[in-house]
C-alpha cells in the first residue's frame, strides 16, 4: 500500500530495517523487531518479546509516545470489521489490571486481519 493508503488510515506492511533503526533507543539488547505495520503516523511493532504501539502526537508529530505491551499482558483482543454503512474496521487490545482496551480504528482495512493474525500468533504462544 502507497503513501495515499496510509493517509486514508488503511494499515500497511512496512519494512523492518527502517523499524529497527527508528527503534534502536528502545529495545533491549537480543530484542528483533518481526512485523511492522503503519496506520497513518502511528505504528504497530511487533518483536519476539512485546508488541510496541508508537503514537505520534501534535501537528509535527515530533512528541511520541511508545506503548510497550509484553504479550503476556495482553487477556484478550477483538476486531470489528466494517460494514455496508459504517466503514470503519476496529481493533481493541485489553490488558491486564486494565477494564478499558486500547482502541485502533482503521478505514475499510483488510490489513487488520494481517495485525490480528500477528497479534493472534504472539499472544498464543
Amino acid at each position: 500500500m502507497g503513501i495515499l493508503s496510509g493517509l486514508m488510515g488503511n494499515a500497511s506492511e512496512i519494512d523492518i530495517k527502517h523499524v529497527e533503526r527508528e527503534f534502536e533507543k528502545i529495545l533491549v539488547e537480543g530484542e528483533q523487531v518481526e512485523k511492522a505495520y503503519k496506520l497513518i503516523r502511528d505504528l504497530f511493532v511487533f518483536t519476539d518479546k512485546r508488541l510496541i504501539l508508537l503514537d505520534k502526537q501534535g501537528v509535527t508529530g515530533k512528541k511520541v509516545e511508545y506503548h510497550s505491551i509484553p504479550y503476556k499482558s495482553i487477556t484478550h483482543f477483538s476486531v470489528e470489521t466494517a460494514g455496508n454503512f459504517d466503514l470503519d474496521s476496529e481493533l481493541k487490545i485489553w490488558i491486564s489490571a486494565t477494564q478499558m482496551p486500547i482502541e485502533k480504528q482503521f478505514k475499510n482495512d483488510k490489513n487488520i486481519y494481517g495485525i490480528q493474525k500477528s497479534l493472534a500468533s504472539y499472544v498464543l504462544r
